[in-house]
């Protein structure tokens, strides 16, 4: 008979509610980049799609859409001539700069570059 394990509710310990909002939303692909663009400055579209390698316009404009619909990015209009959207982060948006600098930090230390997608090593069979 197997061993039952005995503890009480405490020690199972669920991630916290807040963690997983920000992973939600910023674990998303692309939102973090386009995150840590705007910190630095605010950025016209095309200037956006440059900054973050690969990413689709239709992409990018989703990203923008929710980004800013949490409250974290402003759309503003420019009238030009020539029409351009501009985008720059809200105060609240401004206020991740902090822990982003420090995922940052942590990813050079902890992350070989490259190491996104671990090669996996296959075993010869005799």
């Amino acid at each position: 008979m197997a061993a039952e394990q005995n503890h009480d509710s405490a020690a199972c310990k669920r991630v916290d509610d807040g963690i997983t909002r920000v992973f939600q939303l910023l674990g998303k692909r692309w939102s973090g980049p386009i995150v840590a663009v705007l910190v630095e400055q605010p950025a016209y579209f095309a200037d956006l799609r440059r900054a973050v390698p690969g990413i689709s316009e239709r992409m990018l404009s989703d990203r923008l859409a929710e980004l800013g619909a949490a409250g974290l990015v402003l759309r503003e209009v420019d009238e030009g001539p020539p029409l351009r959207v501009s985008y720059r982060l809200t105060e609240a948006g401004a206020a991740l700069e902090p822990a982003l600098r420090e995922l940052g930090e942590w990813a050079k230390a902890h992350l070989p570059e490259g190491a996104a997608c671990p090669e996996t090593t296959q075993v010869r069979q005799p």
